[in-house]
């Protein structure tokens, strides 16, 4: 069958995505569709009848389909996961319960700790025990556990989640515990830690277990909805979804380790614009991707996204940045490392009790939308701010789609911003924007400055629908030299979906100070990880030659509690080969941390291996012709607003579709596009790349 064309599918907050890459041609298509909160499926599938109607392309050739969604992220914010048991050691009952000391806010003494996933009643020790060399102390009682498979059977339990004492290291008891209760529960999903993250620390391999275990239902009926109703139309094509480390995976796999795709959809972004850097030659860069209901940042290095493995979710978007660790769910699955908050063209201004105006977290998202959608919408938002200062315009938003009510909007923000806070109506849209710049600033800086990167150094990268519209001004905030706005910034995440690779993520902890390494012991762990990883990559069709495997292991000087994660070489480790590594420790932990100690011994805690199937990726398209009169593109003049200027400027208004290679506009001036705007201050120049991209730099 002659498939030539690829599908991404990214679903957001507000709006939901589409990309159609021709494969043949290199010709991108893009719309976006309303997303559908209540069913994502809905907007997922009106995005791809839409995409395929308008290209005129037939189900039959579309040959890959690659999803981004924030199904199971939101499934656990909005506590509407799977009746869940929970399987632990006899005396760690409460495991889930008790979590951890640490709190978001160290002098809140009201916080509360989020709410279990799995309430208590459905938790339950075993006797069983493990020695941390994985030697049996307690043999299983197997008796045990088919009493707990009635109990819970009896409590119509529709998961369980399994975690033994150091099961990391020995996962026998756990593997037999699976087969008991899938024996006597045959309809219900099991969730061993030993293979969802197969680490020591308890509460986190125990809360990654269970958030998998919960999801699983939520997400497996998700995706094979979604599955059937493709196929019911004809569309054949091989199903991935996007994992929160940047690569894909099938949706069988998805439907097994669900855990793997929570921070989905943002994490297409960060791929996105990885891959307009490395093209463009600028290998690193800081991600920004600014939505209906939330701003992203991230940073990616040498061409490289940078990855976590302390991550958080559960918790609601925030305005302020930095200060959240302890109010979710801890995983210990490779994450882009993002910053994400409440920030939104969606997100919502209002005055508080103390006479302060404040923007988000709360949005108005797609459903009614801001005040100037005319869908509902009662509250104003950064949106209905960018429209009363001109930067949006209200006949051409998603290209004319929606006629924007500039009238509504100034009577929103005049009522409940601009007259409690006796200002200007100007002035107060002004200070919705400004509010959400700072907040945006704090978290570019939170990605790149308090990780030990000064942004100078960074080219910035803005998309999302709102994305461009603040680009510039953050810019000059961080000193960015360089801005980017791609082509069609407002599905560059769809786009993220269909330049990576089938990834599968691997982990064993192995505790040994390095100069007492076993490196033979290491070298076996690595090769039953590859082997692991080349099972499934062939699973799903992957040739051997397209094969790869990326060896990566978590080093910290002993006596910390935390590491550092520093590639490895491919082969097996010799004397000079651990002495790179060491040095490379060290090199890291100077950066991180501002120091580093090369006197002091250092330890291997963690082995990780990245299996990779590489798949073919589309290229951009280089724009035709020469045409470098911008006389020719100016399509209006309308008057906004700039600071810099100290108030409204007669700006000429750009049409980007017909900007060819080699203009140059200088500030102020706005672009304007089907999905996005962008806002050039004065004081800024943008030049049209061969590729189309606008490049934004300081005169």
């Amino acid at each position: 069958m002659n498939f030539r064309y690829r599908l991404g599918v990214d679903i957001g907050g507000t709006f939901t995505d589409a990309t159609l890459i021709n494969e043949e041609t290199g010709e991108i298509r893009v719309d976006k569709v309303p997303s559908t909160p209540q069913d994502p499926s809905h907007g997922f599938m009106e995005a791809t009848h839409r995409i395929l109607r308008k290209a005129n392309v037939s189900p039959d050739e579309v040959g890959y389909v690659v999803h981004g969604t924030t199904v199971a992220t939101n499934s656990i914010i909005e506590g509407k996961v799977a009746r869940t048991g929970f399987v632990t050691t006899d005396g760690f009952r409460d495991l889930l319960e008790i979590q951890r000391q640490i709190r978001p806010s160290l002098y809140d003494l009201q916080f509360e700790k989020p709410r279990p996933l799995t309430p208590r009643y459905l938790c339950f020790g075993v006797p069983e025990r493990l020695d941390a060399q994985g030697n049996v102390l307690t043999p299983l009682d197997e008796s045990t556990i088919r009493d707990v498979a009635e109990q819970l059977h009896q409590e119509n339990v529709e998961s369980i989640a399994v975690c033994f004492l150091h099961a990391y290291i020995n996962p026998s008891h756990e593997k037999r515990t699976g087969e008991i209760l899938r024996e006597a529960l045959p309809d219900t999903i099991i969730s061993l830690s030993s293979e969802v993250a197969p680490e020591f620390r308890e509460y986190f391999r125990a809360s990654t277990t269970v958030i998998n275990a919960s999801i699983r239902p939520v997400v497996g009926r998700y995706l094979q909805s979604i599955e059937a109703r493709l196929r019911e139309e004809g569309l054949e094509a091989e199903l991935l979804v996007m994992q929160s480390s940047g690569g894909v995976f099938t949706f069988e796999a998805a439907s097994e380790k669900p855990v793997f795709m929570v921070e989905s959809g943002p994490a297409a972004g960060v791929i996105a614009a990885t891959y307009l850097g490395t093209t463009l030659e600028c290998p690193d860069v800081i991600s920004f991707d600014m939505g209906g209901t939330t701003a992203k940042a991230g940073l990616i290095q040498n061409g490289t996204p940078t990855i976590t493995k302390d991550y958080e979710v559960g918790t609601a978007a925030q305005t302020g940045v930095g200060a959240s660790r302890g109010a979710g769910y801890p995983i210990r699955t490779p994450v882009i490392d993002l910053v994400e908050i409440g920030a939104g063209g969606g997100s919502i201004a209002w005055v508080d009790s103390g006479g302060v105006l404040r923007v988000g977290p709360q949005s108005a998202g797609a459903d009614p939308g801001p005040v100037c959608y005319g869908a509902g919408g009662a509250e104003p938002t950064i949106t209905d701010a960018n429209l009363v200062l001109g930067r949006l315009n209200p006949s051409f938003f998603l290209g004319g789609e929606i006629e924007l009510d500039v009238n509504a909007a100034r009577q929103a923000i005049q009522d409940q911003c601009a007259d409690p806070l006796n200002l200007d109506l100007v002035e107060a849209a002004h200070g919705i924007v400004e509010i959400a710049n700072a907040a945006m600033v704090n978290a570019l800086r939170l990605v790149s400055v308090q990780r030990g990167y000064d942004p100078r150094d960074f080219v910035l990268t803005a998309f999302g629908g709102a994305g461009p519209v603040h680009a510039n001004r953050l810019a000059a905030e961080i000193d960015a030299p360089t801005t980017i706005i791609p082509m069609s910034p407002g599905t560059t995440s769809a786009m993220g979906l269909l330049v990576t690779d089938l990834k599968h993520d691997y982990s064993t902890t192995l505790i040994q100070h390095v100069d007492q390494l076993n490196t033979a012991a290491v070298e076996e762990t690595y090769q039953e990880l590859e082997a692991q990883g080349d099972t499934s990559l062939k699973r799903e069709g992957v040739r051997p030659e397209d094969i790869s495997f990326l060896r990566q292991v978590d080093m910290r000087y002993v006596g910390q509690s935390y590491e550092l994660t520093v590639p490895l070489p491919a082969e097996q480790l010799d004397a000079s080969k651990i002495a790179d590594v060491l040095e490379q420790f060290h090199v890291e932990h100077d950066r991180a941390y501002g120091y580093s100690a090369s006197e002091e011994p250092v330890e291997f805690v963690n082995l990780r291996l990245t299996a990779i199937g590489k798949i073919a990726k589309p290229r951009l398209r280089e724009l035709e012709g020469n045409n470098t009169d911008t006389a020719a593109a100016q399509k209006a003049v309308r008057s906004v607003y700039f600071a810099e200027s100290d108030g409204y400027v007669e700006c000429p208004i750009y049409d980007r579709y017909l900007l060819g290679p080699g203009c140059v506009l200088t500030g102020p001036i706005i672009v304007e596009e089907i999905d996005s705007t962008t806002v050039i201050h004065p004081g800024y120049s943008a030049q049209v790349d061969r590729f189309g991209n606008l490049i934004l730099t300081r005169i």
